[in-house]
């Protein structure tokens, strides 16, 4: 498989501030990739490094082979959608969406489709003439991935793309990403929330004070590093024979630590037990953020 993106012993600094220090990975072609790690872990300014607009301190990003500041050919290659909003309030969502198609050079017809698009995209077709300051978080949200996609790049860099939205557009988002996903696109996700790199990526980074803790697939990560899922039942009455069940047996509590939680549950189903709660605790990236970073992801 070809890497579409080789990042090399990237370092930044702001001041005596260490952003990011010293990551390299590779990104696949057509791969959704995340970057999973609290706010203040470097995301932000490795994604910047990675569109052109900020300069490492030292190391190398190469995107499609090509090192250094991208030229304006590739840099039409890429849609990113900052964490900050990058819309014009006093404009319409058409308008936007015109105008950062005309930076990317569509005109005429082609730009005319690519609106419609995005516009259908956002979910905005009948706000198309309103004035962006009047829309919700979420609205403002998707319209912001959709600028970034309106002249359809073959690489999307999306900086935290959910944060402050609602339910709906939330999930509207994730099923966006996965359709994109799905039309070979190759996606950089950064995100603080374990359950939406766990849903959107093929591999993901834990990143934390701009380094990688690790990196692989999700279900890699959890198996090396996110240790044991704990099953909990709490028992009608004791057993008449203890032995027969598996774990620590406290009154008629019941706590197993394993790596079968599915197995352990059947087998004390099985054993003649009745069971009035029962409780598991899957092993899951905030366990393997915890067991890596000695943090609670969601903490953070």
């Amino acid at each position: 498989m070809t890497a579409c993106i080789k990042i090399s012993d990237l370092h930044k600094k702001f001041g005596d501030t260490t952003a990011v220090d010293g990551i390299s990975f590779e990104i696949i072609r057509g791969e959704s990739f995340g970057l999973l790690g609290p706010n203040g872990a470097g995301k932000t300014t490795t994604l910047n490094m990675l569109s052109g607009l900020l300069e490492p301190d030292s190391g190398s990003v190469e995107i499609e082979g090509l090192a250094g500041a991208a030229p304006a050919r590739l840099r039409r290659e890429i849609g990113a959608a900052p964490q900050s909003l990058s819309l014009y309030e006093e404009m319409t969502a058409e308008e936007n969406l015109s105008f950062f198609g005309r930076l990317y050079g569509l005109s005429g017809k082609r730009l005319k489709e690519r609106v419609g698009w995005a516009l259908a995209f956002a979910l905005l077709e009948d706000r198309k003439a309103e004035r962006v300051k009047v829309f919700s978080g979420g609205m403002q949200r998707r319209l912001n991935m959709a600028c970034a996609l309106v002249h359809d790049p073959p690489l999307l860099l999306l900086d935290e793309p959910t944060v402050g939205v609602d339910p709906q557009s939330r999930n509207h988002i994730f099923e966006s990403i996965e359709a994109l996903k799905g039309e070979g696109r190759t996606i950089v996700y950064t995100t603080h929330y374990m359950e939406e790199a766990q849903r959107l990526c093929d591999r993901v980074a834990i990143i934390d004070q701009g380094k990688i803790m690790a990196l692989d697939k999700v279900d890699r990560l959890i198996a090396s590093h996110g240790g044991a899922s704990v099953v909990e039942v709490t028992l009608a009455e004791p057993p008449a024979d203890p032995a027969a069940l598996p774990g620590k047996l406290t009154g008629s509590q019941l706590r197993v630590e394993t790596s079968e939680p599915l197995k352990v549950v059947a087998r004390i189903a099985s054993s003649g037990v009745k069971i009035l709660k029962l409780m598991v605790d899957q092993a899951d990236l905030e366990s393997v953020f915890l067991n890596l970073t000695g943090r609670r992801l969601r903490d953070q």
